[in-house]
């Protein structure tokens, strides 16, 4: 438990935007934590996109990377039916060799312009979790990516077209926390979402698929007088 959960509750976060792209680096990604805070957006009238620069081809071990990719696609498709997400865009950068190259911070950029978010949610993209544990390099490569690719797309010279430079906040899950935000209406929308992986999930551990999601979603959440929330790191 984080200094975050036993001590003083976070401030929560402002809700002054309507649209909300989240950029990650692989399948699973936004169901391990910000699926709560979708389906809560979602259930709010927000409209949510979803970037996902790799398919996760290299994710389930005796599983071959092509065969893998598509399984991979179809339980990503099938988590964003669950919470209301409508957009997923697939960059098709190499799972576990993405790197913060110009040519994904141009792809990320474009989509960018394309959805037009104004809250852009990334995942733990510091070089550690929780200070204990070695980021990904995947995840350290592709926030950053995503972070110079926001600039990018409100600059018309570095990227040739229309500049959008709409996003008001960058937030990030799974670092350490400076707000909250309410997801009580989210959680089992998360729970079955995340269920939605369910050859990834089974690759991981023998437990049952439903147990391994309900106990994720569980361990992301802090609870005050009966409401579930979710901590945000906010930039901007």
């Amino acid at each position: 438990m984080t200094d975050a959960q036993v001590g003083a509750p976070l401030p929560d976060m402002p809700d002054d935007f309507s649209s909300v792209l989240v950029i990650v680096a692989h399948p699973d990604d936004p169901e391990y934590g910000i699926g709560s805070a979708v389906a809560a957006w979602t259930r709010a009238g927000k409209r949510v996109g979803y970037l996902l620069a790799s398919r996760g081809e290299a994710g389930i071990e005796g599983l071959d990377p092509a065969e893998s990719a598509i399984v991979r696609t179809k339980e990503q498709e099938a988590a964003c039916r669950e919470v209301g997400v409508t957009s997923l865009v697939f960059p098709d950068e190499p799972d576990g060799r993405i790197l913060a190259t110009p040519q994904l911070r141009t792809k990320i950029a474009h989509e960018i312009r394309r959805f037009r978010p104004e809250l852009v949610v990334l995942l733990n993209f510091q070089p550690t979790r929780g200070g204990r544990f070695f980021n990904s390099a995947d995840h350290r490569n592709l926030g950053q990516a995503a972070v110079d690719g926001v600039a990018d797309a409100g600059n018309e010279w570095i990227v040739p077209g229309a500049r959008y430079d709409g996003v008001a906040r960058i937030v990030e899950f799974g670092a350490e926390p400076t707000h909250r935000i309410d997801v009580t209406d989210g959680v089992e929308a998360a729970v079955a979402s995340l269920t939605c992986h369910r050859e990834y999930l089974a690759a991981l551990s023998d437990e049952p698929v439903e147990e391994q999601a309900r106990a994720q979603i569980d361990s992301t959440l802090t609870h005050e007088d009966g409401r579930a929330y979710l901590g945000f790191r906010v930039y901007g």
